[in-house]
């Protein structure tokens, strides 16, 4: 949870690095919340209504940590465009959020290394 809660504190930051973990930590915590408002949904009979509203306020937050997590490879936060490629550029897409840190680059220092 500690973060998901840092990532949210950080939710315009589209400078530094993020490592795997935090960026595979705020996506585990996106799917349960989402998984648990739709049980809540389903049982309340509201149509879709939390679940928008909560993807609608996570979206800066993910694309901030997408950016960092993208710049912790040396890419830049504008490769993730290639995800509206169907399949092939959310393939691409896994494949550099799965990669590992490279040492310092032009966006700062490696954050394992602190």
């Amino acid at each position: 949870m500690e973060w998901y809660v840092k990532v949210l504190q950080n939710y315009a930051v589209f400078q530094g690095r993020a490592r795997r973990k935090e960026y595979w930590m705020f996506v585990l915590v996106n799917v349960i919340i989402s998984i648990v408002l739709g049980i809540v949904e389903a049982i309340v009979g509201v149509d879709s209504l939390l679940s928008g509203l909560y993807s609608l306020a996570i979206i800066v937050p993910s694309l901030a940590v997408g950016a960092r997590r993208l710049h912790d490879i040396g890419k830049s936060g504008w490769w993730q465009l290639i995800g509206l490629i169907p399949i092939i550029g959310l393939i691409i897409l896994l494949i550099f959020y799965c990669t590992d840190s490279v040492g310092d680059n032009q966006y700062g220092p490696n954050p394992k290394a602190a």
